[in-house]
């Protein structure tokens, strides 16, 4: 790759810059070299669990400044979105997710409240960690009384701490099997979140970069739109998935650190490991 062609970059966040609270390798690294070269980034996710505002803070605490909620893009964004320009403030809305989406859709002027006498119009369904068999149940009958069907991302996985664990698409499973209704997806790898970062980049999709940790996502929604892309193994897909995959990355590497040091070079890298360690 020809990273001297590179002017704004758009990337993940779950798996490529964190596991959890743990910073992955080169975290620090990246956002040194992005303020030195004045490089403009979005970090964009599937997560609709958790608003700009935390992940904001998060990122600082784990050392890095300078980030606000306009550097990230969120599926929960990205929906919020898709619906405002479809349904009348005020539609009734039935969400299966956590806050991220919520503050997201009550923002946009949608009615969250679950009155059993009422029919929702839509549902929405993203990550719940909290997840009941309640709400699966009431979410079906809204189905099965014609409510419309948005899943705010179809990612089956999702990197965690303590290992992989069941992402938004596998509650959309569950929905899709027990309702006969297949969602509307928003979120990667369908064009509409690298299409809000481009247009917040104000860039080309030539001369953008895209860093994930997914295949089927990150990867495979970026090349379609022809961004160019990177995968870490630090998060969902491994080296051992590339054997049987018809996608390719552009560029793989192990994690984040090696990519910052393809990208700034040897020199600049150990000078800044170097910085951090005091």
């Amino acid at each position: 790759m020809k990273f001297s062609t590179i002017k704004a970059l758009i990337c993940d966040m779950d798996g490529v810059l964190w596991r959890g609270e743990q910073a992955l390798p080169g975290l620090l690294a990246l956002f040194a070299w992005l303020t030195e070269r004045q490089i403009p980034y979005i970090l964009a996710t599937n997560n609709s669990g958790t608003t700009p505002e935390e992940y904001v803070a998060k990122l600082a605490r784990l050392g890095v400044d300078g980030v606000t909620p306009d550097h990230i893009v969120t599926s929960a964004i990205a929906t919020a979105d898709y619906m405002r320009a479809r349904y009348p403030a005020g539609t009734r809305v039935y969400l299966i997710g956590m806050n991220g989406i919520r503050e997201a859709l009550i923002d946009s002027g949608f009615d969250l409240d679950d009155d059993p006498t009422e029919r929702a119009q839509v549902v929405v369904c993203g990550i719940d960690f909290d997840l009941t068999y309640q709400k699966l149940k009431r979410a079906t009958i809204h189905l099965r009384y014609g409510a419309d069907f948005i899943g705010t991302n179809a990612d089956r996985t999702f990197p965690h701490a303590d290992g992989i664990i069941p992402g938004a698409g596998s509650l959309l499973a569950a929905l899709q099997t027990a309702s006969d209704r297949a969602p509307t997806i928003i979120g990667k790898p369908y064009p509409a979140m690298f299409e809000a970062a481009l247009a917040r980049l104000g860039t080309t999709a030539t001369q953008t970069l895209m860093i994930g940790d997914r295949l089927d996502t990150d990867i495979q929604g970026a090349q379609a739109l022809g961004i160019a892309t990177a995968l870490v193994f630090t998060g969902v897909t491994q080296p051992s998935d590339m054997i049987s995959s018809q996608a390719w990355a552009d560029v793989a590497y192990e994690d984040l650190a090696s990519l910052v040091r393809a990208w700034a070079g040897d020199e600049w890298y150990r000078a800044q490991i170097k910085a951090q360690r005091g």
